[in-house]
């Protein structure tokens, strides 16, 4: 049965991440919001700790264990509570500290869920270590992610790829990126595979950087491949194109990112919402969870709404995770924890704005700033519509031809 507390096995490693979100990230977020695109230096010592931990097997959830396919449900009975429900909550804690900080985490990227996800397990050794980009999105292909048109064409034994990628997170700093293409347009989502591509790979240009409205600390690149060789050995998985199986593969990726993204919206939300309660009781509004908010004052029955939201997030969150622990099929799960923490992570911080008038709007606080930051987390790994999309394709049986 599933328990939704915080598991005692998880508790140090939750309240090490709230300390870290406390002292090394708060401190400097409004710094590297202003210097977009400067390199957060702090974070090199902050990932050689990680790094530590993780060597030495006491940090479980450094980095999500990935939601595998090829690995069978868990019906022993018992209840495992693992590295994905762990990252999620880890993350939430980081993400409580800064988002933009988070996504800039060496070694500690959105590819590296994905090889998480559909690596062999040769694979994962040899990429262990590696910091990894993740590109999906094209200039004409935005929530779409099954019409992409980078191609991937073999060629003895390597593949040659030529394409654009566009809003690449960590595309400049990381040490690779996990590319998606198409081996074959003929045979849609089907052939559509991931590749690890090296940064010093001379096909693979970083055009450029993007100035964005929030979560500045994090690089966000578009990157260009021209005739970019890549080992055969560096596709992800398996090279065979299934088309029973379809996009299959591709989406055993998001289910393992999703909940990751859907934790960064818990945990920012719940930043606005801490700071949004003392700005209010520092003001004289009472917040009493024993009463009705209907005989509450206004301000306070709108907080009272906006932390029913936030926690209805936070336990699709956790249990999208836990069922990726347990392996047990969470395309669904992981997609209503993204739509639902996505769009309340965006209302709750533009609420708190709104709630503590002048304070919240200024630079005097954060605000502002997390308000800015929380609407990426509605849009990347799948807009709010894609997600209800998906939602509703797998409560009513359709397939994507079926439900557009």
């Amino acid at each position: 049965m599933i328990n939704l507390e915080t598991p005692r096995k998880h508790r140090t490693l939750v309240d090490q991440a709230h300390q870290v979100a406390m002292n090394m990230l708060r401190p400097i977020s409004r710094k590297y919001d202003r210097e977009e695109h400067a390199y957060p230096q702090e974070l090199d010592l902050l990932a050689a700790m990680i790094d530590g931990l993780s060597e030495s097997g006491s940090a479980e959830g450094a980095g999500a264990s990935g939601v595998r396919r090829d690995e069978a449900e868990d019906d022993s009975g018992g209840v495992r509570n693992g590295a994905n429900l762990a990252s999620v909550m880890s993350i939430a804690e980081m993400c409580w500290g800064d988002t933009g900080l988070l996504l800039s985490m060496p070694r500690q990227g959105l590819g590296n869920s994905a090889i998480a996800s559909v690596a062999t397990p040769e694979q994962q050794e040899r990429y262990a270590g590696t910091w990894a980009a993740m590109a999906i999105t094209e200039p004409s292909t935005g929530s779409d992610s099954a019409s992409i048109s980078t191609t991937a064409r073999l060629d003895g034994d390597e593949y040659v790829i030529n394409g654009e990628k566009i809003y690449v997170t960590s595309g400049e700093r990381a040490d690779s990126v996990v590319v998606w293409a198409t081996l074959d347009k003929s045979l849609g989502r089907a052939a559509i595979k991931s590749f690890v591509v090296r940064k010093d790979n001379p096909g693979m240009k970083v055009e450029r950087l993007e100035h964005k409205l929030g979560i500045r600390a994090s690089d966000t690149a578009a990157i260009t491949f021209t005739d970019c060789r890549v080992p055969a050995e560096d596709l992800l998985g398996s090279p065979e194109v299934d088309v029973k199986q379809g996009f299959a593969g591709a989406m055993a990726t998001f289910d393992n990112t999703r909940p990751l993204v859907a934790a960064m919206a818990v945990g920012c939300a719940r930043a606005s919402l801490d700071l949004t309660r003392d700005l209010l009781e520092q003001a004289g509004v009472e917040i009493d969870y024993d009463r009705p908010a209907q005989v509450q004052s206004a301000a306070a029955a709108t907080f009272l709404r906006l932390e029913a939201d936030w926690e209805g997030a936070q336990l699709l969150t956790m249990q999208a995770a836990w069922m990726a622990d347990n392996r047990r099929p969470n395309s669904l799960e992981a997609s209503m924890a993204k739509a639902k923490a996505g769009r309340v992570g965006s209302d709750i911080t533009l609420s708190c704005v709104q709630l503590a008038g002048s304070l919240g709007y200024s630079e005097v606080e954060l605000l502002e700033k997390w308000s800015r930051d929380s609407k990426i987390l509605d849009i990347f790994e799948g807009t709010q519509q894609i997600q209800l999309l998906i939602v509703a394709r797998r409560l009513l049986g359709l397939t994507s031809a079926q439900l557009r």
